[in-house]
């Protein structure tokens, strides 16, 4: 039997806002490790697990500051050294961030309304507890356990309680049409040409007519849009195997010497923030975890299609 849990409007402090090559959001295996964990801690006690997770963002405040055209991490050096000097250290940027997690929940929820009374008590317990994206949820959070919505009337109930916000959806399925539509222009293009095109702003330059032959005349600079219409933003999604699995202690200096090593490259994505009001189909922006045996390990909505459209 599957049921919704709301975390409604965690505030987070100090999260991670660098996501390999992106900043500015947690990846989104920030959010599916957390859910992870949670569903471990949860299913000890009630044996229920939670397999897939939606995030709406309602604020954001990433710690940087712009001096130009770049943006620049605001960054502090704690603790000072034993000679009370400033220690060197690699840049950590850092957000803070109120989000609503919406969870799928799979298994029975015994005793009735109780038990939902008793699982939100439980939940509020756990979900503090628990660090997200690397930073720690601040105040009493507000947990709902609901009924799976059955018709449009429901649905519209739901987005109610998680308005006003943008929720993530997964898109790299249009990275993939993508690279099709450049194979046909360049054979040589690659899924990271695509993944670009998506990803960083791009300008050309553009003569005006009739001065195209005139030395020295200005050109005008016109903004490449992205490939597709909306609020596109690049993500990381996962990771990818790029080596054979070694038996544990076959790699030195590795994190769990007692577990098999495999080395392994970050995968990225394309993704949409839309507003709440737009969902129609909950599995359009539920993630869930998808794993291969040839080392692949993602999370998407479109868990079917995930190794063939992302870079």
């Amino acid at each position: 039997m599957s049921t919704l849990i709301l975390l409604r409007r965690l505030r987070v402090e100090n999260a991670n806002a660098v996501a390999g090559l992106t900043w500015g959001f947690p990846a989104m295996t920030h959010f599916m490790g957390y859910t992870h964990a949670l569903s471990r801690r949860l299913g000890a006690d009630s044996g229920l697990s939670l397999t897939a997770c939606a995030v709406i963002c309602h604020d954001h405040q990433a710690h940087a500051y712009s001096s130009g055209r770049d943006y620049q991490f605001a960054l502090t050096r704690n603790p000072l050294t034993k000679e009370g000097k400033t220690a060197s250290f690699n840049e950590e940027g850092r957000m803070h961030m109120t989000v609503s997690l919406l969870l799928e929940c799979q298994g029975e929820i015994e005793n009735g309304e109780y038990g939902r009374r008793d699982l939100e008590a439980r939940l509020a317990q756990l979900c503090p507890s628990q660090r997200l994206a690397g930073g720690i949820i601040t105040g009493e959070p507000e947990i709902l356990v609901l009924d799976r919505p059955r018709t449009s009337g429901e649905l519209k109930k739901l987005q109610w309680r998680m308005m006003p916000g943008f929720v993530l959806r997964d898109r790299s399925n249009w990275l993939g049409e993508h690279h099709q539509a450049l194979l046909q222009e360049d054979p040589q293009a690659t899924r990271l040409d695509a993944w670009l095109d998506f990803a960083a702003l791009k300008m050309q330059a553009e003569m005006p007519e009739g001065e195209e032959s005139q030395e020295g005349a200005a050109a005008a600079w016109r903004y490449l849009p992205k490939p597709r219409p909306g609020y596109l933003v690049p993500l990381m999604t996962g990771w990818q195997r790029i080596s054979a699995l070694y038996p544990p202690g076959a790699v030195e200096n590795a994190r769990d010497p007692d577990v098999p090593f495999a080395f392994a490259e970050a995968v990225y994505g394309i993704g949409e923030w839309c507003g709440v009001h737009r969902i129609s189909d909950l599995n359009d922006v539920f993630w869930r975890y998808h794993t291969t045996e040839t080392g692949y390990y993602c999370c998407g909505t479109d868990v079917q299609q995930r190794s063939e459209h992302h870079e």
